[in-house]
């Protein structure tokens, strides 16, 4: 098992594996949750990937096991900036506005993690190892890229595993039902010490 973070100026160094990304979104998001997301060639895809951001994928003979994407909340393409913040601004038809308890930050030190996902493929006894790896790479690619702190939109059951290597997942605001699912705005602190 291998773990990459993608980037536009290193994916012609990973074949298919860019690619490979967005399909894998495609099976989780949108053949699996039933998202209307956008998509083309089998792949789902929207507005916050851009060169700016960044793909970190848990792969294993050229199959997506995982992957998150890293968006620096500075960034800015037309109207759009970063999905929660867009969410907040009501930009966004699918996310409600009140998702954080304060203003959604802008700074260089903070970046946003974005479409988690851990394929149905991987069974159940890789599981756990799978989200490790794919954890500890964000934190790793975050500190890299200057974070001092990590804004995403999670399940909230998923904030155990945070836990579990050491990331401790703060509510930044309250808990949202999507499609009969709990999920809760988070920050982690990228000085946590992993183990």
């Amino acid at each position: 098992m291998e773990v990459t973070t993608l980037s536009f100026e290193n994916i012609h160094n990973h074949g298919e594996l860019f690619a490979n990304m967005f399909r894998a979104r495609h099976r989780a998001f949108i053949d699996k949750n039933k998202w209307d997301l956008p998509q083309a060639n089998g792949m789902e895809f929207d507005q916050y990937d851009t060169p700016a951001s960044r793909w970190v994928a848990v792969h294993e003979g050229g199959q997506v096991l995982a992957g998150i994407r890293l968006t620096p909340t500075t960034h800015r393409c037309g109207i759009y900036s970063y999905m929660i913040r867009d969410a907040q601004l009501g930009l966004l038809d699918t996310i409600p506005s009140n998702l954080l308890y304060t203003p959604a930050p802008v700074a260089a030190h903070v970046w946003e993690s974005s479409r988690v996902f851990v394929s149905e493929a991987v069974p159940a006894s890789m599981r756990l190892r799978v989200q490790l790896q794919l954890r500890q790479e964000m934190v790793n690619s975050a500190r890299m890229l200057g974070a001092s702190m990590v804004l995403g939109l999670i399940p909230d059951a998923t904030r155990r595993i945070g836990r579990r290597v050491g990331l401790e997942c703060e509510p930044a605001g309250p808990i949202l039902n999507f499609d009969g699912l709990d999920c809760v705005c988070v920050t982690i602190s990228m000085a946590t010490k992993l183990h």
